[in-house]
C-alpha cells in the first residue's frame, strides 16, 4: 500500500525540534524555517536569564544571554518570536518553569495582539518544579509558592485556555541525573500526584470538574538506549498513571486516564567522541517511544548528533527531524496495532517496572509525599548515588560505550570538522545588542502603567489571588522579565536547594587508593587537607556533572567546598578567599565560559588569589579550550574526560606543582 494511501494508518505524533537561540528575530527565522521543513509542532527554549527571571543587564546574566535558548525580556521579544506564526493554529510546548506564569502571559498577551481565540490556543508549558530542585536548577522560589503558581496555571488555564497544557510533568531531566527506570516512574508520578493533590485541596478547580483538569496534565519523558526496558517503562508509566487516576483521585472517563506524553530521547548518552555514532543512539532512542502504540508518545522532539559537542546547526536539526519523518511515513508502523501485545517478556519486565515503582512511591508517600522528599534531599541524594554508579559502571568498562571505553581509534569526523567545528556559536555581541535593545524598551514604555502593573502583581501573589490576569496586564504594560521576578522574589523570597552531596557515595575506595594517597602526601607538603572548591557560576543549573566532582574529590580524600548552583563570580571568589582553598573547579555547561571564566579570574588576581590554579568543565569547543589556558586556566576538562578519578589525580598535580612553585 502507497504511504500517501494509508487511510486506515494511525495520525504521527507532532514532529518537534527544542530551537531558539541568540535574539528573537533569529529563533523567529529558524521556527518558520523548520515548519517549512515539515515540523508540526514549536519546542522553545528558553535562555538561562528568561527561565529564572533576570534581565539579561543583570549581573547574573553576564555571559549567558542567548547562549542556551532565546531570551525573552518583555512582550516585544515575544511578538518577535512568533512574528507570522498564527497562534490560534499551532502547538507550542515552552519549556519553561520557575518564571511559567509569566511565559505564558507574554504569550496570551502576543496571541491577544494577534486576535488569537484564547480558547483555541493550544501547547504546553513544563512548570515542573519539584525536578527543578532535583536536576535541572532554574528554580527560583520555595516549594510551597511554587506549587501555589503552579495550581493558578492549571485553574486559570482549565477556564481561559482549555486545550492548554499547563503542566508537564517532567521525567526527562531525572534521567538526565542518573535516575534509574524504577526512579524515573516514582518521582515523576509522585511529582504528579503532589501537583493534583495541591490543585484539589485548593478549591480552585470544582469537584466535578477535577477529572477534566487530570486529563490536562501531561508528562515529558526521556527515552534511553537500553531499547527494551526503555520501551517498557513507557507501558508501566501508562499502566501505573490509569491507576492512580482511577484509585487516588475517583477518574471514571477513560478519556481523562491517558498518559499523554511527549519525549526528548536521551542527551545524557550522546558523545563527544566519535559523535557520528551519536545518530544511531538517538534512532535507537526514539523507536523507544514510537514503537509501541499502547505507550506512543504524543509529540517527539530528537536532540541533534552533536549536542555534546555545542549548539546544533539548521542542519543537524533537519537531520533529526527527517528521522522522525521517515519512520512515520516511510515504514509501516502506523499501520498497525500495539505489536508487543501478548508477548510474556515485555510483560514480565512492564508487571516487575510497576512493582518497584509502587513501593518507591510507598516510601515517598510516607515521608509526606514529592515536596517533603525535595526537603529532606531524599530524592536528590538517591538522584547522586545512582548516577554515581553508572558513570562507575563506564568507567571500570563494566558499561561499554563505543568510541569511548571500546573501540576508540577512530578516523577523524568529517562532520565536525569544517570551518564552524561542526556546531552553531552565539556572537559575543548578542549579549550587547540585547541590553542595548531593553533600556529602549524601558526608555519608550509608560513608566507609570508599569508602576501600576507591578504594584496590582505584588498585591495578587501576597494575597494568594490568581496571578495569571495580573501577570498579563502586566505584559501589556511593558513590565520586563526581571521584573517580574523582582517583583515575586520580595513577596516569595528564595530558595536553595539540598545539594546531594552531603556525603560519600562510594562504599569501596579501592580503585582511589592511589590518588588518596597522593592527597595525603600533597596535604602534608601544605601543612593542612588540600581544600577544592567546585563551583558552578552563572546562571546554569544543570549540577549532576560538579555533584559527581565534589563526591569523588571527597571519595579521594580531598576537603570539599560546594555550595551549589546560581553563583555570581565574586561570590565564588570570596568563597575562595574565606576558605583558603587551594585549588578553584568552575563547572559551565552553559555555553557562557568564555566570559565567566575571566570574570572569576580577574577577581582572583585582584584578590591576591593569582597563586591558586583554576581548572574547568563543560561542553567547551577545542577553540574555546586554547582561549582559557592561554588565559592563565590550569586544566580544561570535557565529556571526553570520563574518568573522574583521573581528572582528581591531575588536580592532585596541579596542586603539588602550585605549592612547589610557591616554596
Amino acid at each position: 500500500m502507497s504511504a500517501n494511501i494509508r487511510t486506515g494508518a494511525d495520525k504521527p505524533w507532532i514532529f518537534r525540534t527544542y530551537a531558539g537561540h541568540s535574539t528573537a528575530a533569529a529563533s523567529n527565522a529558524l521556527y518558520r524555517s523548520n515548519l517549512a521543513k515539515g515540523q508540526t509542532g514549536l519546542s522553545v527554549a528558553f535562555d538561562l536569564p528568561t527561565q529564572t527571571g533576570y534581565d539579561p543587564d543583570h549581573a547574573l546574566a553576564r555571559g549567558e544571554v542567548g547562549k542556551v535558548g532565546v531570551p525573552v525580556a518583555h512582550l516585544g521579544d515575544m511578538r518577535a518570536l512568533f512574528d507570522q506564526i498564527p497562534l490560534e493554529k499551532m502547538n507550542t510546548s515552552m519549556t519553561i518553569n520557575a518564571t511559567a506564569p509569566w511565559l505564558l502571559a507574554l504569550y496570551v498577551a502576543a496571541a491577544d495582539e494577534q486576535g488569537a481565540d484564547r480558547s483555541l490556543l493550544s501547547g504546553t508549558t513544563q512548570n515542573d518544579l519539584i525536578k527543578e530542585y532535583l536536576s535541572r536548577g532554574t528554580y527560583v522560589f520555595p516549594p510551597a509558592p511554587s506549587m501555589r503558581l503552579t495550581t493558578d496555571m492549571i485553574a486559570w488555564t482549565y477556564r481561559e485556555m482549555p486545550k492548554f497544557n499547563p503542566m508537564n510533568v517532567c521525567s526527562y531531566h531525572l534521567q538526565e541525573a542518573g535516575a534509574t527506570p524504577v526512579q524515573e516512574l516514582a518521582f515523576a508520578l509522585a511529582t504528579a500526584q503532589a501537583v493534583l493533590d495541591n490543585v484539589k485541596a485548593s478549591g480552585a478547580i470544582a469537584q466535578a470538574d477535577f477529572p477534566k483538569a487530570v486529563g490536562r496534565i501531561s508528562f515529558f519523558v526521556n527515552a534511553g538506549l537500553r531499547f527494551v526496558t526503555e520501551m517498557c517503562k513507557m507501558r508501566a508509566f501508562t499502566e501505573l498513571w490509569d491507576e492512580i487516576c482511577r484509585t487516588r483521585y475517583g477518574v471514571e472517563d477513560e478519556r481523562y486516564r491517558r498518559f499523554r506524553y511527549g519525549v526528548q530521547v536521551n542527551s545524557l548518552g550522546l558523545t563527544e567522541q566519535q559523535p557520528e555514532n551519536n545518530v544511531y543512539r538517538i534512532l535507537i532512542e526514539m523507536l523507544a517511544v514510537v514503537l509501541s502504540k499502547n505507550a506512543r508518545a504524543r509529540a517527539v522532539q530528537l536532540p541533534a548528533w552533536n549536542e555534546a559537542l555545542g549548539l546544533p546547526r539548521p542542519f543537524d536539526q533537519q537531520w533529526s527531524l527527517r528521522m522522525q519523518q521517515i519512520v512515520a511515513y516511510e515504514t509501516d508502523l502506523l499501520e498497525y496495532g500495539d505489536i508487543f501485545d501478548g508477548s510474556a517478556e515485555i510483560t514480565a519486565k512492564v508487571e516487575a517496572l510497576k512493582a518497584e515503582a509502587r513501593e518507591e512511591l510507598a516510601r515517598i508517600d510516607a515521608m509526606g509525599g514529592a515536596v517533603a522528599a525535595v526537603e529532606s534531599s531524599y530524592m536528590k541524594q538517591k538522584l547522586v548515588e545512582s548516577n554515581t554508579r553508572r558513570l562507575e559502571a563506564i568507567e571500570s568498562g563494566e558499561q561499554t560505550v563505543v568510541g569511548v571505553n571500546r573501540w576508540t581509534e577512530s578516523e577523524p569526523s568529517p562532520l565536525a570538522g569544517g570551518a564552524d567545528g561542526g556546531i552553531l556559536t552565539v556572537p559575543e555581541h548578542v549579549e550587547a545588542e540585547a541590553v542595548e535593545a531593553l533600556k529602549a524598551w524601558r526608555a519608550a514604555r509608560d513608566d507609570a502603567a508599569v508602576s501600576q502593573a507591578i504594584a496590582a502583581l505584588k498585591s495578587a501573589a501576597a494575597e494568594d489571588r490568581n496571578i495569571m490576569e495580573p501577570s498579563i496586564a502586566a505584559a501589556k504594560a511593558g513590565v520586563t522579565t526581571g521584573e517580574w521576578g523582582a517583583a515575586l522574589r520580595e513577596i516569595f523570597g528564595e530558595y536553595r536547594a539540598p545539594t546531594g552531596v552531603g556525603r560519600s557515595a562510594r562504599e569501596d575506595g579501592s580503585e582511589t587508593e592511589g590518588v588518596r594517597a597522593a592527597v595525603e602526601a600533597v596535604s602534608r607538603k601544605l601543612g593542612r587537607r588540600l581544600k577544592f572548591l567546585v563551583g558552578k557560576p552563572g546562571l546554569d543549573g544543570h549540577s549532576n556533572g560538579a555533584e559527581q566532582i565534589a563526591v569523588r574529590a571527597r571519595d579521594c580524600g580531598m576537603e570539599v567546598v560546594y555550595e551549589g548552583i546560581r553563583l555570581t563570580p565574586a561570590q565564588i571568589v570570596n568563597a575562595a578567599l574565606e576558605e583558603s582553598v587551594h585549588v578553584v573547579g568552575l563547572s559551565i555547561l552553559s555555553g557562557s565560559h568564555l566570559a565567566l571564566v575571566r570574570d572569576v579570574m580577574d577577581r582572583m588576581r585582584a584578590a591576591g588569589l593569582d597563586d591558586v590554579p583554576v581548572v574547568i568543565g563543560g561542553i567547551i569547543p577545542e577553540e574555546d579550550a586554547k582561549s582559557l589556558l592561554a588565559a592563565g586556566v590550569a586544566a580544561v576538562y570535557t565529556p571526553k574526560d570520563f574518568q573522574l578519578t583521573d581528572i582528581m589525580a591531575d588536580i592532585v598535580r596541579i596542586v603539588d606543582a602550585q605549592a612547589a612553585k610557591a616554596a
